[in-house]
């Protein structure tokens, strides 16, 4: 003990270093006397001729820990700006894994942020003064929250209580009506809807499929070629993931349903996420409307083209919040106050109407309602009436097509096919 104290004293009577960098590097040093120590004592009580596997490894952990100690003394005397942390670096390291994990979500924060692209934590954890409050910390604050939405699970109390937070913020921001704060509810929102879409598109792609997955992907494709081969690879994997169930129960001494769901309900799972992605999508929508943004929505709905191929199989509460979010967006399409390109106003018809006549629109799921249609199909004619005849000859043929083999009645555009063929006559005569 004395020994001990006699170390600290020597290496924390060293102002230069930071007391982080002391305290671990006295630790360290510590750690490798007392390991020293329990070595030297093992093998003085072993045979001394004759080393065991136990004061080989015991050997080896001292050296690699007296290794560890020399290269903290090297570093700390001949390289302290390396050294040298900061509380952001701490806070970098503390947030790492969740800015790994949303590298990929390009959060777009106001164009007058210095910084254009990277997510909000990296935005704040680079700079290093702070100057007082500012609307790049309101469009960073905004972020985070409307970030985190997509992580709370839908079922938990604290998910309604940073929705509000999120509209509190918002609602602040428009109150003052200044363009910069408008522009942070604009930019924080588009980028939480370009976020909220990608997760939508992912989970209904269905990772957790078994034709996905590494090894038996290959064999599952080849038995699919065969004769018979669909009801072959069906039985294949229905017997595996009963085998696979029955020895995990036998090994668990239970037959208790195991933590992590199997391929029955994976796929429940997987239409409970998508729902609450394509719930927030609406959440976002709505609010890109009530602040004059809903055109951010037009431009990417109108390419999201894997998305529009997901969506007709998809489950019929999900499928309804992509009708009810297509329907919003093209109603207010038809609106001369929102001006946008013609390749977004045929992109949402081109995606988009072939779903209106194939989705389930039964009595289950009553998302739009007759007065809603009916809008709908206004709003359609609308826009449609605005594109240049070779777009509407696209837009009306495809509609037709499929208008004519669904058992769904919604949309007719009848009048809109007429208009376009009364205009072609015209043209030829």
């Amino acid at each position: 003990m004395a020994a001990e104290l006699s170390l600290d004293h020597a290496y924390k009577i060293r102002p230069k270093q930071s007391s982080l960098v002391n305290n671990l590097f006295t630790s360290t040093l510590n750690t490798a006397a007392k390991t020293l120590v329990s070595v030297s004592s093992n093998v003085r009580m072993e045979h001394p001729d004759k080393w065991r596997t136990g004061d080989h490894l015991r050997f080896m952990k001292m050296l690699m820990t007296w290794m560890s100690v020399w290269v903290l003394r090297f570093l700390m005397d001949h390289f302290p700006s390396v050294m040298a942390f900061s509380p952001h670096h701490l806070l970098l390291g503390r947030f790492s894994p969740f800015l790994r994990s949303n590298n990929n979500m390009n959060l777009r924060l106001p164009a007058t942020s210095a910084t254009s692209s990277g997510s909000s934590f990296d935005l704040l954890l680079q700079q290093d003064d702070f100057n007082g409050p500012s609307v790049q910390a309101l469009g960073r604050a905004l972020t985070h929250v409307l970030a985190l939405l997509n992580e709370i699970p839908a079922s938990s109390r604290k998910y309604q209580f940073a929705m509000a937070m999120a509209d509190k913020i918002m609602d602040g921001n428009f109150r003052d009506g200044h363009v910069e704060l408008m522009e942070v509810n604009r930019s924080a929102l588009s980028s939480a809807f370009a976020r909220t879409l990608s997760l939508l598109y992912r989970s209904l792609r269905n990772p957790h499929s078994p034709d996905d997955s590494g090894g038996g992907a290959w064999t599952a494709r080849v038995m699919k070629v065969l004769p018979m081969g669909f009801y072959i690879s069906t039985c294949v994997k229905g017997l595996k993931y009963c085998l696979k169930s029955v020895l995990q129960s036998v090994e668990k001494g239970t037959w208790q349903l195991e933590r992590r769901p199997q391929l029955v309900y994976e796929g429940v799972v997987d239409d409970l996420v998508a729902e609450k992605f394509a719930q927030e999508l609406l959440w976002i929508t709505e609010r890109l409307r009530a602040y004059g943004a809903v055109d951010e929505a037009m431009v990417q709905w109108s390419s999201a083209t894997g998305l529009n191929s997901l969506s007709f199989s998809a489950n019929p509460r999900v499928q309804g919040f992509i009708v009810k979010i297509s329907a919003i967006l093209l109603g207010d399409l038809s609106s001369h106050k929102i001006e946008v390109s013609g390749n977004v106003k045929f992109g949402l018809l081109a995606l988009w109407v072939p779903l209106f006549c194939h989705a389930n629109n039964g009595l289950s799921y009553p998302f739009l309602t007759s007065y809603e249609k009916m809008q709908v199909e206004r709003a359609m004619d609308e826009v449609i009436s605005t594109l240049a005849a070779t777009e509407q000859e696209v837009i009306l043929t495809n509609w037709l097509q499929d208008f004519s083999v669904c058992a769904s009645d919604w949309p007719n555009l009848q009048q809109s096919y007429d208009r376009w063929c009364t205009y072609t006559r015209e043209l030829a005569a």
